[in-house]
């Protein structure tokens, strides 16, 4: 049996509701072919995809990245706007494509006032120039009668689009990145970016280029970069064909954060910061089976099994984490894939979904006793670097909640990772009381492949049912392999 001590009166920090955001990227059929496909039956006069903005409104994303990720070191946004036959086609040097400039950032712009969604825009730091970088931001946000402002009348959007997020530049510490230069080179080049465009817009929220959160580069940009942003980003991609590798490998995300946070607590302290950036994990996902340039992953449920606890684990430090973007959304290493006929969703798909869904206001503290794990060894078994090991052992049963503000509301996520055995699950409450049937949805792996829409995309299994609690204490089975959420009402003690 497994007991989940859940404290709604000590709260770990607010959710950000941008901790359940997306990111797309012109990569393979992410944008043309996916979100985005102009002359399709499935599409409306815009060009949007309606089946997949459909399946994209579901999971309630608080803010999506665009245009990159490594494209956009080679992007030139003023080639995006315009009477789009007239836009020029251009080579695309990040994935090897030919980039037709047909979705740019008035489609892009368009398409998050359609989810309802906040833009996220990420700034060319390769190829670009810091004169680009402002036009862009005028060109978005400009209320006066100035040339860019002009432009974006003239181009049929009267009112500024109030673009907050801009991000300064993508992974430029690699090699695979175009103009990748060194940390203290980045640093120089940013706080310049920074200043002046805080000048221009000072609702800017800007945001750092970091790398994995525990590296010498991120305590370089930290340093320089603390006093200037408003976050700093931190990338992380895991997976493995090894069961316990794929589902655990996650909980670096809990190192890479704790190491990040230990640099701008001292960088905060050194420099007498009064208000420290923040981490916006702005790439996050399952990704080791592809590497072509279309990275058209195909998922299975122990990788949605590992994007819940990723999603656990950032519901847990949302004290320190308000941004997290899932890379990506449609097509490549996406929970939704389509062909010219249909949309249909991957596993990952749901654990963001019912996270999206039920998440409330603060994280509560959350304490697990029972099972634990500790299968991985010496032997590494994934493309990633990532050492886990030492972070163990893991509880076989990972665990989130979050309540209301009035503390009325309870939802608790939690993944069984056993890959063969149902777990008694005990939550008990403390200082409040249970105060209706519990709400419960599982989701599992799918029972049969004749559920699948395409037979090469795996289906899954989501059960709906309730159960009701005793006093302050809820008991329930989690299925092997399974992601369970749980809604529920509390009270006072009397």
């Amino acid at each position: 049996m497994t007991r989940i001590v859940v404290d709604p009166g000590r709260p770990l920090g607010r959710v950000d509701r941008n901790v359940f955001g997306g990111f797309v990227e012109h990569l393979g059929r992410c944008i043309y072919g996916g979100l985005y496909e102009e002359g399709s039956p499935l599409a409306d006069a815009r060009g949007f995809r309606t089946d997949v903005l459909g399946l994209l409104r579901e999971l309630r994303m608080g803010v999506l990245r665009w245009p990159g990720g490594n494209f956009v070191s080679n992007y030139h946004w003023t080639d995006g706007i315009g009477p789009k036959d007239s836009r020029p086609r251009r080579p695309e040097l990040a994935w090897g494509g030919e980039e037709s400039n047909r979705f740019g950032t008035d489609e892009f712009l368009e398409y998050c006032a359609e989810l309802g969604t906040e833009p996220y825009i990420c700034l060319n730091m390769g190829t670009g120039t810091l004169e680009e970088a402002l036009a862009w931001v005028e060109y978005c946000n400009g209320a006066g009668d100035t040339a860019w402002a002009r432009r974006r009348r003239d181009n049929g959007h009267e009112a500024p689009y109030g673009v907050r997020y801009w991000g300064l530049g993508n992974e430029m510490y690699g090699d695979w990145q175009v103009g990748a230069v060194s940390a203290e080179e980045y640093v120089r080049t940013a706080t310049r970016w920074a200043r002046a465009i805080k000048m221009l817009d000072p609702n800017a929220q800007l945001v750092s280029c970091g790398m994995n959160g525990w590296n010498d580069w991120d305590r370089i940009v930290i340093d320089g970069m603390a006093s200037l942003v408003d976050l700093h980003s931190l990338h992380i991609y895991t997976g493995s064909d090894d069961y316990w590798t794929n589902v655990l490998q996650p909980h670096q995300a809990e190192r890479a954060i704790n190491c990040a946070r230990g640099l701008i607590e001292r960088a905060a302290y050194v420099k007498k910061i009064a208000k420290p950036p923040r981490l916006a994990y702005d790439e996050w996902n399952v990704w080791f089976r592809t590497d072509d340039g279309t990275l058209e992953e195909r998922y299975n449920f122990s990788d949605a099994l590992a994007v819940a606890t990723y999603l656990n684990i950032f519901i847990r430090n949302c004290g320190w984490v308000q941004m997290a973007n899932l890379a990506q959304m449609v097509n490549a290493i996406a929970p939704i894939v389509t062909t010219t006929g249909t949309a249909v969703t991957q596993p990952i798909y749901y654990p963001v979904l019912l996270h999206a869904q039920a998440a409330l206001d603060f994280a509560a503290d959350v304490h697990v006793t029972g099972p634990t794990v500790s299968p991985i060894g010496t032997d590494h078994h994934s493309r990633w670097p990532h050492r886990v090991s030492d972070l163990g052992p893991f509880n076989v049963v990972d665990a989130a909640a979050t309540t209301s503000t009035d503390r009325g509301r309870l939802a608790i996520t939690l993944v069984n990772r056993s890959p063969d055995e149902p777990e008694i699950a005990e939550i008990v409450l403390r200082d409040l009381v249970f105060d209706s049937v519990a709400e419960v949805r599982t989701v599992t792996a799918e029972r049969g492949r004749d559920v699948r829409v395409l037979p090469e995309i795996e289906g899954t299994c989501l059960e709906e049912g309730s159960e009701t609690p005793k006093g302050t204490s809820l008991t329930l089975t989690l299925p092997p392999q399974s992601f369970t959420l749980i809604e529920v009402a509390t009270a006072s003690q009397q």
